[in-house]
């Protein structure tokens, strides 16, 4: 990693029992002049304030440091979102205890590597549970999740005179689900 770059710390854990002073240790020790930490759950970017506020103000050349990818992303969609913001700031990620360094070659070929393991992951999940999903079904447990729209009270509603808009804003749906089931 390049030294003369500005170092931007994020630690996270999942939640106020776990103690986050481990990775705020490792983050000082690799240079970080800032550190934001937060305890929150990582299935989501949502919600996260401490990383928003670190991907809206760091500049070009400057790199945003963690100790492991899995403390910055539990997906790779979130994980991919965060290096494109980054990448379009002009800025790094660095993880200390993983060979991960967007600032060189190898580093961005280790994390694209990661990339394509994480995806087949879950792509693999989806298999597994698509295929526990056909089991339930053909042993007559599995009924999937019930409809949320009632077509007999559309159908009711649009013969009564009210408009679709009204339909949809009323009933929480798009107008386009009232206009199928006019059809």
């Amino acid at each position: 990693m390049n030294k003369s770059t500005s170092r931007l710390g994020y630690a996270r854990t999942s939640s106020t029992d776990q103690n986050i002073e481990t990775q705020i240790l490792a983050l000082k020790a690799a240079g970080c002049q800032l550190i934001r930490s937060e305890q929150k759950s990582g299935n989501s970017l949502k919600e996260r304030a401490e990383l928003k506020t670190i991907l809206d103000f760091i500049h070009p050349g400057e790199t945003l440091v963690v100790t492991r990818i899995d403390r910055l992303a539990r997906s790779m969609h979130d994980l991919q979102v965060i290096v494109q913001k980054l990448q379009d700031k002009g800025a790094h990620l660095y993880a200390t205890e993983q060979p991960v360094d967007t600032s060189t070659a190898a580093g961005k070929a280790f994390f694209d590597m990661l990339g394509v393991f994480a995806e087949f992951e879950t792509n693999l999940r989806r298999e597994r549970q698509a295929e526990g999903i056909a089991a339930a079904k053909a042993r007559g447990v599995y009924k999937g999740r019930p409809a949320k729209i009632n077509k007999e009270e559309i159908r009711t509603r649009l013969a009564a005179g009210q408009s679709p808009t009204t339909i949809a804003r009323e009933l929480g749906i798009s107008r386009g689900t009232v206009y199928k089931v006019k059809l």
